[in-house]
């Protein structure tokens, strides 16, 4: 049985290194891409600079962009593939960016809505957010399994995601709206997940970006 007040669990949560569809504003969903030289060299040069903090587990979605990411970013690790948490599906927005969809009355709609209506051929927020919200949940009984082997203490888990996912698991486990936690590529959040009536929280969240968590953590 896990016990809370003895052991503390921290997540590195961090979006994907850069894509050529990233790149170029692209909606980049389903499809399969690998990072770009430039996305690969920034993610290198981050890494050799530590401003990731190390991670005793590695969890990630397993498209091909948030793997390579992980492989860069923790090469000594074992990545756990989470299959919820693959990107939201676009459907007939995917690949397009906001140039080519601009004429569109079905996306200017889906402007309007604060992107609360589904993309047509897609999924709605509320599927996606579902999906990402049970891939959370298995990977807290993975790594519960996994602290196991380890002293009392605090556990980090990397989590290497997309923008969308790391959008819905904290909307969902810390609060606020969706769109409050949109960060580029190679950037992210350090949390600190705790029990709350039953169920896991987020108590703490601070960006990478801003390098606090050397301080703070």
């Amino acid at each position: 049985m896990w016990n809370w007040s003895e052991n503390q669990i921290k997540l590195v949560i961090i979006r994907h290194g850069v894509t050529k569809a990233n790149k170029e504003h692209r909606y980049l969903g389903k499809t399969e891409e690998h990072l770009s030289k430039e996305g690969i060299l920034a993610l290198q040069e981050a890494e050799n600079a530590n401003r990731y903090p190390k991670a005793d587990f590695v969890f990630s979605s397993p498209m091909k962009r948030c793997v390579e990411t992980a492989q860069i970013l923790y090469p000594d690790k074992k990545i756990i593939s989470v299959a919820e948490w693959t990107e939201m599906d676009f459907g007939d927005f995917e690949g397009k960016n906001y140039a080519e969809l601009e004429g569109e009355e079905y996306y200017q709609r889906w402007l309007c809505s604060n992107g609360t209506l589904p993309f047509p051929n897609g999924e709605s927020r509320e599927e996606f957010t579902k999906r990402c919200k049970q891939g959370f949940y298995r990977m807290l009984l993975w790594l519960i399994k996994l602290c196991g082997r380890k002293s009392k203490g605090t556990v980090t888990a990397g989590l290497i995601l997309h923008g969308g996912t790391i959008m819905a698991l904290l909307s969902t486990f810390y609060g606020g709206e969706y769109f409050d936690y949109q960060v580029a590529n190679g950037q992210g959040y350090i949390c600190r997940l705790k029990e709350k009536r039953g169920y896991p929280a987020i108590e703490k969240i601070e960006k990478i970006e801003e390098n606090r968590w050397q301080d703070s953590w």
